[in-house]
């Protein structure tokens, strides 16, 4: 009698553990859009353009850059609007602290837009920048 109470018991568990199991990945999980969800047209919307930037490298190079920040929200983008002065502050002060060779391959602007990316979301308070693309880029 006690182990059919247990198996009994056991199963119930073992149910109710599934049950919760699928209803978390049904219903629970992310509210927000992912990237992959977004549509061309949302991503557009929810960015900002940074005008093109020319300043030196730590190597004595110049280069030219222009950006565009993917935000996750519409405030978030107004913000970012709003503080674009200390935007191109932070690009031309990560860039004085760069080599050319740290910057021209992949892994380089890669690093460069992780970096930024960071900068830039210590200074928001509503929302953040999801991504950093770079949409021109001359190095001289």
């Amino acid at each position: 009698m006690k182990k059919k109470l247990m198996i009994i018991l056991l199963i119930i568990l073992i149910v109710i553990g599934g049950l919760g199991a699928a209803a978390y990945f049904v219903f629970g999980g992310k509210s927000e859009k992912s990237e992959a969800d977004k549509s061309i047209d949302e991503i557009v919307a929810s960015s900002v353009d940074i005008e093109e930037i020319t300043t030196n490298l730590k190597s004595d190079n110049i280069i030219r850059l222009a950006i565009k920040l993917e935000t996750d929200s519409d405030k978030s983008k107004e913000e970012l609007q709003k503080r674009d002065f200390q935007v191109k502050d932070a690009v031309i002060s990560l860039l004085a602290d760069t080599n050319a060779n740290e910057i021209e391959g992949d892994k380089g602007k890669e690093t460069f837009k992780k970096e930024l990316k960071g900068k830039i979301n210590s200074y928001l308070q509503e929302g953040k920048v999801e991504k950093v693309y770079i949409t021109s880029f001359n190095l001289q």
